[in-house]
Formats: C-alpha cells, sequence, structure tokens
C-alpha cells in the first residue's frame, strides 16, 4: 500500500505537467489556426485590410421592437389592428478575437421585472456569406384593433407574441465590398465599394391569446411560416475617416403557410401572390484613430402578406450604438 501511494505521489506531478503541456499545445493550435484564417489575403488590399489587431473590445447599447398592422374582414366585420411591443433596451459588452465575435447582453428592465420579454440574436458576418438569426418572445404586444361597431384595446399580458427570423446573404463583389467593416469592424473599408447580393429569409411566429386575457377575445392562436428568396444591393461609401452603409435585400415568398385557430375551430390563413420580405442594414462608423472606433448599426426586417384590402405588414427592427478599442 505504501510503495503504491509513493508510486501515485511521484507520477501525479508528471501527469499534471503532461495535461499542461498538452492544453498548451491545444492552445498554440487553436490560436495559429486562427491566425491563419485570419491573415488570409483573399480580398483586394487596395479596397479592404484587416485591423493591425488580435483583439477587439466594444460596449453596445441595443434598442429593438416590433410593430403590426392587419386589415381583414371576419363574419361581416372590417378589422383594422395596430399592434406593438415595447421597446426593449439592452446593454452589452463584446469581445472580437482574429474575426471570432461573443458578446453577452444585459437588460435592466428585465432585472427590475418591468419588462419580461425575451430576445436572443445570432450574427455571422462575412465578406462572401453572411447570415443574421433573431429569436423574440414577448409578452407586452399591445395597441387597438378598430371594427364597425368600436374599438377594442389589447393590453399587455392578454397575447403572446413569438417570432424567428433566419435571413443569409452571398455578396456577388466580396473582394472589394465588405459587410464585417460595418456591422463587425473586423475589416476596414478602405475605398468605397458595392456589391449585389442574393439570399434567402426563413420567417416563423405565432400569436395566441394568453389565460391573463379577457373572457371576451376568447382563445386565438395564428400561426406562419415563410420562406423567401430574392437578391439586393449593398454600398460601402468612405469619406475619410468614416463609413456609411446602406443595403436592401427584398425577397419574394415563395413559400406560406397561416393557420388560424379561433375557440376551437381551425382555418388556413389567406395568401396572395406576391408576397415579400424585405432586409433593410444601414450602418456608420467613425475612426479616430486605427485602435478607437465608435458608431451605430440598424436592421429592419419587414413582412407584407396579403393584398391592399386583407393584409399584414409587421417589422423586426433593432438599432445599436457602439464604442470599441483594438488592443
Amino acid at each position: 500500500m505504501k510503495k503504491t501511494l509513493l508510486f501515485l505521489a511521484c507520477c501525479v506531478p508528471f501527469l499534471v505537467s503532461s495535461a499542461q503541456e498538452q492544453q498548451g499545445r491545444m492552445r498554440d493550435r487553436i490560436e495559429s489556426a486562427l491566425r491563419t484564417n485570419y491573415e488570409k489575403v483573399n480580398y483586394d488590399t487596395l479596397y479592404l485590410t484587416r485591423p493591425d489587431s488580435k483583439l477587439t473590445l466594444k460596449m453596445r447599447a441595443n434598442i429593438s421592437g416590433y410593430y403590426q398592422h392587419s386589415k381583414f374582414n371576419e363574419n361581416g366585420n372590417r378589422y383594422n389592428a395596430k399592434l406593438n411591443t415595447d421597446t426593449r433596451g439592452t446593454v452589452s459588452v463584446a469581445a472580437t478575437y482574429y474575426g471570432i465575435t461573443a458578446g453577452v447582453a444585459l437588460n435592466p428592465a428585465r432585472l427590475s421585472g418591468k419588462n419580461k420579454d425575451m430576445e436572443f440574436n445570432i450574427n455571422a458576418y462575412g465578406n462572401r456569406f453572411g447570415l443574421e438569426a433573431n429569436y423574440q418572445e414577448s409578452k407586452t404586444l399591445s395597441g387597438d384593433i378598430d371594427h364597425n361597431k368600436g374599438t377594442f384595446h389589447v393590453s399587455k399580458g392578454d397575447v403572446k407574441l413569438t417570432l424567428i427570423t433566419v435571413t443569409g446573404y452571398y455578396a456577388f463583389n466580396h473582394r472589394h465590398f465588405s459587410y464585417p467593416a460595418a456591422f463587425t469592424q473586423s475589416y476596414i473599408q478602405k475605398r468605397s465599394a458595392g456589391s449585389w447580393l442574393v439570399g434567402a429569409t426563413y420567417q416563423g411566429g405565432r400569436i395566441k391569446t394568453t389565460d391573463d386575457a379577457p373572457t371576451m377575445m376568447g382563445h386565438i392562436r395564428t400561426t406562419m411560416n415563410t420562406f423567401a428568396i430574392g437578391g439586393g444591393y449593398g454600398y460601402n461609401l468612405v469619406a475619410g475617416k468614416w463609413l456609411f452603409h446602406a443595403s436592401a435585400q427584398p425577397s419574394l415568398i415563395v413559400f406560406s403557410d397561416i393557420d388560424i385557430e379561433e375557440n376551437g375551430m381551425k382555418r388556413d390563413g389567406k395568401t396572395h401572390f406576391p408576397e415579400v420580405i424585405t432586409n433593410t442594414r444601414a450602418a456608420i462608423v467613425y475612426n479616430f484613430s486605427q485602435k478607437y472606433f465608435a458608431g451605430s448599426t440598424f436592421l429592419f426586417n419587414t413582412t407584407l402578406l396579403g393584398d391592399n384590402d386583407d393584409y399584414t405588414r409587421q417589422t423586426k427592427w433593432r438599432a445599436r450604438a457602439f464604442v470599441g478599442v483594438r488592443l
């Protein structure tokens, strides 16, 4: 027994040291792979460049919201509904290491109990490809519904909104035009350039009454799934230390499935060709120096379903202001 303990006592330091060395080699390999990919030049250096740093830190303030406007006929009554969620505000910290960004956000209103809405965002911007994904869950959707017999008010907590949107793009002129320069600052746009875009958007959502809804509202649930394909154009304007970005990506809905359940009765929602989803982006970036920068970004996702007499228009938006430093 004593010999065994003595043997283990001799081996443990060696095993710990070996494990630390393996972890160190693994970290070096990962960092080397990230650095190699980061420094790879697959763009025109007259138009684009990488920042001369491996780490970027940013402080961000974000606000977001959702708005819906619907007009429809039901059982001989004409309805006009205008609903919106509370504006959601968060503050966040983000770190970018060799082009890979991770961040954490804090919602002061949620901590105080004033706003329990929840939202997740995953954004991956590349020069050639990009992806934006958003998930929103809200019980603050409220507003007025006008109809033939008067106006009905939808209060906060009466309905629950769940919405997921995933948008992807491909930029044809990726050697000269950079989305990351405008939205993540992992590239620097040196000269003005634009690019034609092609992409696709999936949007799914559900609005349903909650247990807190008034009895007169009944039990209503509307579920929507849409898929759209389209294209557009984006442009980065460089003016000294300023960068201005604007892009629009309209897409035609090629698949639409809308289900409505009202007090146990199910029916299909009306669809009308053409229906569209438009993704609009804008950004302003100011580089104080090679090290310090600040700016703001804006994202709007607008969906138009139906026709002039029976339609729904919904807009999901987000605005962000940031300051950053490259180390």
